[in-house]
C-alpha cells in the first residue's frame, strides 16, 4: 500500500481498520453542501470507509436514486473545489479514510496530477474514477503513485480471471467488486452473481475485496461478510433517506447514523 507524503503535508489517512470494513457512500452537496460534513460525521460514527462521490452531470453506473443525487447537487452549485473542501474540514474531526469517487471528466478538465494532488493535499485517501479502464490509466496511477493516492478500480461479475489480476495488481486500496449487472440502487436481495463474484475473487486477489451495488440492510452485509467479502459498500439506501429529507435536509443526519447503526450490526456473527 503507498504510504509516500507529499511536501507540507503532515499526515497520511491511509490507516485502514482491520477488515471487515462497513464503508459508506453519500453523494457530496445533496441536497445542500452545507450538510454533507454533518452527513459525514454521521456516517463516520459506524462506518470503517467512507466514499464520497462527486456530483456529476451524467452518472452513468449509478442508478435512479444517486442520479437523483447527483441533479440536486449540481442545481446546488456544488463544484470540486467544494468537496475538497469538505474533506479538509472532515479531517478536522476524523481520520477515518474517505475514498472520492468521481467519474474521469473531472479529473482530466482539473489536470490528472493536478486533481490527484488536491485530492491528497485535502486529506483524501483513495479515489475510485469509475469509467477509468485500467488499459488507459497509466497516467492516473503515475499521478497517485507521486502523491500517495490509494487507488480502487471496479471488477463485474464477468471480469475474467486474468483481468481480475490486473485489476488486484494497480488496486493499492481495495477492488471494488461489482455485485450484479446494470448499475447502483438497492435490493431486496443480494444476486448470486455476487457470491459467486466473491469466490472468483478471493483466489485470485491479494488485496481486501469490497462488495458494493444492491446493499440495503443488516442481512445483507452478514451475508456477504460470511460469503468472504472483505468489506461491503452501501450507498443508495444512505442516499434514499437524504432524498426523503429533503424538506428538512437536518433531520437526516440522525436517520443516517441510526441506519448505519443497524448496518453495522450485520458485520457481527
Amino acid at each position: 500500500m503507498t504510504t509516500n507524503m507529499i511536501e507540507g503535508q503532515s499526515k497520511s489517512y491511509q490507516s485502514y481498520p482491520e477488515t471487515p470494513w462497513l464503508v459508506t457512500f453519500i453523494t457530496a452537496g445533496d441536497p445542500d453542501v452545507k450538510y454533507t460534513l454533518d452527513y459525514m460525521l454521521a456516517l463516520e460514527k459506524y462506518s470503517d470507509v467512507i466514499e464520497l462521490g462527486i456530483p456529476f452531470s451524467d452518472p452513468m453506473a449509478d442508478g435512479p436514486t444517486i442520479q437523483k443525487a447527483n441533479v440536486r447537487a449540481l442545481k446546488a452549485g456544488t463544484k470540486v473545489r467544494d468537496v475538497f473542501n469538505v474533506v479538509r474540514e472532515f479531517r478536522e474531526h476524523s481520520e477515518k479514510p474517505v475514498v472520492l469517487m468521481t467519474y474521469y471528466n473531472p479529473v482530466y478538465v482539473r489536470g490528472v496530477d493536478n486533481f490527484v494532488k488536491e485530492a491528497k493535499e485535502n486529506g483524501v485517501s483513495a479515489m475510485i474514477v469509475v469509467d477509468l479502464p485500467v488499459e488507459e490509466s497509466d497516467p492516473y496511477l503515475k499521478a497517485c503513485e507521486k502523491y500517495g493516492m490509494d487507488t480502487v478500480f471496479l471488477a463485474a461479475p464477468n471480469t475474467p480471471e486474468n483481468r481480475l489480476r490486473v485489476i488486484d495488481e494497480v488496486s493499492s486500496a481495495f477492488v471494488y467488486l461489482v455485485s450484479l449487472y446494470g448499475t447502483t440502487g438497492a435490493r431486496d436481495k443480494i444476486p448470486e452473481t455476487a457470491f459467486r463474484l466473491i469466490e472468483r475473487a478471493k483466489k485470485v486477489c491479494t488485496k481486501p475485496v469490497c462488495v458494493g451495488f444492491g446493499v440495503s440492510k443488516d442481512e445483507h452485509v452478514r451475508e456477504l461478510v460470511r460469503a468472504g467479502a472483505d468489506g461491503v459498500v452501501v450507498g443508495s439506501a444512505i442516499v434514499r433517506i437524504i432524498e426523503e429529507s429533503a424538506d428538512e435536509p437536518e433531520l437526516a443526519v440522525g436517520r443516517i447514523e441510526e441506519f448505519v447503526k443497524s448496518l453495522r450490526n450485520g458485520l457481527v456473527d
